[in-house]
Parts: C-alpha cells; sequence; structure tokens
C-alpha cells in the first residue's frame, strides 16, 4: 500500500551534532543531505512535523540546523530524559496534534532512535515507515538487524529517494524544481543530469 501525502507526519528523532559522529553506516554528509531533503518534502507537502533531541545539553549535542532550516514550521517536542521518545508524553501528545496516522519517521541511532518509537507506534495502530538512509547507527550490523526486526513488526522500512517519490507523485506540479533541488542534494549525480536536460 502506497502512502497519501495528506495522511503523513514526518518525525525527527534525535538528528544531533554529537550523535552524527557516532554514526558508522552511512557518511556524515550523506546523512545530513538526506534529513534536509527529508524536511524540504514535508515543507512542500504542507506535512506537519516533529523534532525531538535526546539530553541535548549533554555530549549528544543540539538537532543538526538543516532541518529547522529546511522545516521552519516543525514543532519541538521536549523529552525529559527517555531513550524512546514514544515514552515522552510531550512527543507524543505533538504527534497526536498532527492528526495523521501515517508517520514518517527518521533519527539517530537507528536501533533506538527509530526502532523503540516505531515500534511503540505500530503497537498503537499507526501506519509507519523508517527511512533508513535518513538515519545512522554506529555499526551496519545493527542497521542490518534493525532493518529486520522493523519489517518483521509492520514497520515499512525504505529509502529517501523511495520516500521522496512516493510522496511526490508527479512531476506535473508547481514546486518541480524544488523537488529536482531535494533529488540534486541527495544523489548528486542526479544535478548533472538535471544540467544534461537544461542545457539539451
Amino acid at each position: 500500500m502506497l502512502s497519501s501525502a495528506k495522511d503523513v507526519a514526518f518525525l525527527f528523532i534525535d538528528h544531533q551534532s554529537g550523535l552524527i559522529q557516532t554514526v558508522k553506516d552511512i557518511s556524515a554528509a550523506e546523512l545530513r543531505a538526506n534529513a534536509a531533503g527529508l524536511a524540504k518534502a514535508a515543507t512542500l507537502l504542507g506535512a506537519p512535523s516533529v523534532y525531538t533531541e535526546s539530553v541535548p545539553e549533554g555530549p549528544n549535542g543540539p538537532i543538526i540546523p538543516e532541518i529547522k532550516a529546511n522545516a521552519p514550521d516543525a514543532v519541538y517536542a521536549r523529552r525529559t530524559g527517555e531513550i524512546n521518545a514514544w515514552d515522552s508524553k510531550a512527543f507524543v501528545d505533538a504527534v497526536k496534534a498532527t492528526g495523521k496516522k501515517t508517520l514518517i519517521m527518521s533519527g539517530i541511532w537507528t536501533s533506538v532512535c527509530v526502532a523503540l518509537p516505531a515500534l511503540s507506534a505500530i503497537d498503537e495502530g499507526y501506519t509507519v515507515y523508517a527511512v533508513i538512509d535518513a538515519s545512522g547507527d554506529n555499526s551496519t550490523f545493527s542497521r542490518e538487524i534493525t532493518m529486520a526486526r522493523l519489517a518483521a513488526a509492520g514497520v515499512t522500512v525504505v529509502s529517501v529517494t523511495g520516500m521522496l517519490a512516493e510522496l511526490q507523485k508527479t512531476w506535473n506540479r508547481d514546486d518541480a524544481e524544488e523537488w529536482g533541488a531535494i533529488y540534486a542534494n541527495v544523489v548528486p549525480n542526479y544535478a548533472a543530469a538535471i544540467e544534461q536536460h537544461t542545457v539539451a
């Protein structure tokens, strides 16, 4: 079943400057570009976004600026130490306030910050997409076993480009150029294809 842009909320969980330094399964540059692309897509779609941090005053650090820069209307849910964001009343209240039943999640670490709230949300009847390459983990092994766990539980595991295309649906839209810019940022070689087309 494909998602509908009318019923999605984007959740950005613990994309923090300190945590990014622990990610080993994707480069920091790719992760930041992919998370930024998701945030920009949320804005283009007019979809609600929620972001949260894990102990930002400690070594995990603050949320990366790409999230707020690309989704300036995102709602911040302040946690008080909960590891699983879904254990935070502030976070769950913010998610419920969106009125959406399909949640697009990304975060750091995939095995914790994405997996735990994704499994919790599934248990409460939400449809959940986990965007794996807009997330990061401390090892490829950790990512792979988490993907298997999520898929077995009914979470849809997806790539950022797959998620973007599913929600964009068509190039016949007024903001097509902005969508092209997202793809070009996420897939640099695609920028070359756009340049070639423009020249032709």
